[in-house]
């Protein structure tokens, strides 16, 4: 028995231990119950009504869920037989009272092209909403219902946040009212396909369709985000949704509220991101930065000085420590105020000053280049010609060495050039004609990496480019 005692005894202690350590950290899960009742009366249900072509969609528009419209939009081609004509569509989605006369944030993809918009408050109530206005770049509206003293959200400071941070959401997947779901903050400053002016907040916490447009809250019942997309291969939730920072969110609403629309800070430049190869073909100690790749006409960044190659370190002190963080930084600056640039050029560091503009509506055209013969070979491994005045003025440039073929083996083709672009500049040396870039080429140092500037499509991009394939 003793033997026995003896041999229990040290399991029986790891179980008491394990036991102990459970139920302390079962003490530390957050409770969110407080939280719900706290902000639930503030969150609303949305519900459109709009007009749309029978054919617009496979199966008719009311029958496409609203996650598949968000992603596809119009990409979707009708299905043989769909009806014609107009039909009405119906979707749902969330928003919450950031006023007490009537103020409230959602997506803005939520509300797109609605005839009607009816908002359903926590107590039940359900009151015709009118459309403030809305900015598709960060996916913000703001609407007004005709009513006072409604309850509100408070008003957390996104920037706060950290990967690891408990949060919830409640708004209204499926039509589901005041659903709660929680989960951590995966990671934040994430940016999306066409989505740069907004550092998204990434979590795991569980967003459907429906909850479009509803609040992100922190553990102090905070609203922190605006839960706005998911990423997802079967229409539902796959552990990745993404949420608008409220501090992007508030700033546009107080624009659309006051003025009507959005003003945002605009450079006119091209950015790229700072590769490896391209951190050493500049002389740069690491790949931070936006380099800038072209520079538009009668800009703010043209009036400054600005130029293609400029490798931007910082702007009013805040670093860029990665391209997409150059237009979120520029945005916030209001058009007509200054800001402070520091520059890398030609391995020398410089501050410029500019004068921020409002960004445009309109954007160039592309252009796209002729095809024609040239037997001119280098040994990057493409055949090059001169650029004639027809395709000067079809690609809106001066100057050039029109790529007509690329070897798959050479180093231009490991570089990422491809026939059609045209070689404006090798080493940071403006190229005029084929036989220029050809002696350029002859007179480079094949150990390096080379920043080659190229026009593609009517844009303009620097690659780094090593002769000596393989290195």
């Amino acid at each position: 028995m003793e033997r026995m005692t003896r041999w229990f005894a040290p399991w029986l202690l790891m179980a008491v231990t394990l036991l102990s350590v459970q139920t302390a950290q079962a003490r530390d899960l957050p409770d969110f119950t407080g939280l719900v009742k706290q902000a639930a009366p503030g969150v609303v249900n949305i519900a459109t009504t709009s007009s749309v072509s029978a054919s617009s969609g496979p199966y008719g528009q009311q029958d496409v869920p609203e996650i598949f419209r968000r992603f596809f939009g119009d990409q979707m081609p009708p299905m043989p037989g769909a009806p014609q004509g107009e039909e009405e569509r119906k979707s749902l989605g969330s928003g919450f009272v950031i006023r007490k006369d009537g103020y409230i944030l959602t997506n803005a993809h939520v509300v797109k092209d609605a005839d009607e918009i009816m908002v359903r408050l926590n107590d039940r109530r359900e009151l015709p909403a009118k459309l403030v206005g809305s900015d598709a770049r960060t996916d913000v509206a703001l609407l007004k219902v005709d009513a006072d003293d409604l309850p509100t959200l408070k008003i957390g400071n996104s920037d706060d946040l950290e990967a690891g941070e408990w949060v919830a959401a409640i708004g209204s997947p499926f039509g589901f009212d005041h659903s709660v779901t929680a989960g951590i903050v995966s990671a934040i400053n994430r940016t999306l396909p066409s989505e740069t002016y907004v550092p998204f907040i990434q979590t795991d916490v569980a967003i459907n369709p429906g909850n479009s447009g509803g609040p992100l809250f922190n553990l102090d019942g905070e609203v922190v985000g605006i839960n706005s997309q998911i990423y997802t291969r079967s229409g539902g939730f796959m552990g990745l949704s993404f949420a608008v920072p409220i501090s992007v969110a508030m700033n546009v609403a107080d624009q659309l509220r006051t003025e009507g629309h959005v003003s945002r800070g605009w450079l006119g430049v091209v950015i790229q991101p700072v590769s490896k190869d391209l951190a050493e073909s500049f002389g740069l100690d690491g790949t931070k930065g936006a380099l800038v790749s072209d520079v538009s006409d009668d800009s703010p960044a043209q009036k400054a000085g600005l130029k293609a190659g400029d490798v931007i370190l910082s702007a009013d002190g805040s670093d860029i420590d990665d391209s997409t963080t150059l237009p979120r930084l520029i945005g916030q600056v209001a058009p007509g105020d200054e800001v402070s640039l520091q520059v890398m050029r030609g391995g020398d560091q410089r501050k410029v000053d500019v004068t921020v503009g409002d960004w445009p509506d309109q954007t160039a055209a592309d252009g796209s280049p002729s095809s024609a013969s040239s037997n001119d070979q280098t040994k990057l491994g493409i055949a090059i010609s001169d650029l004639s005045d027809q395709e000067k003025q079809q690609l809106d440039i001066d100057n050039g060495a029109l790529v007509r073929r690329v070897d798959p083996r050479g180093a231009a083709a490991t570089a990422g050039i491809q026939p059609g672009d045209v070689v404006v500049s090798f080493d940071q040396k403006a190229i005029d004609s084929a036989d220029q870039l050809i002696d350029a080429v002859k007179q480079a140092d094949g150990d390096r990496a080379i920043p080659v500037r190229i026009v593609r499509d009517g844009t303009s991009l620097f690659v780094a480019l090593r002769l000596k394939v393989g290195d």
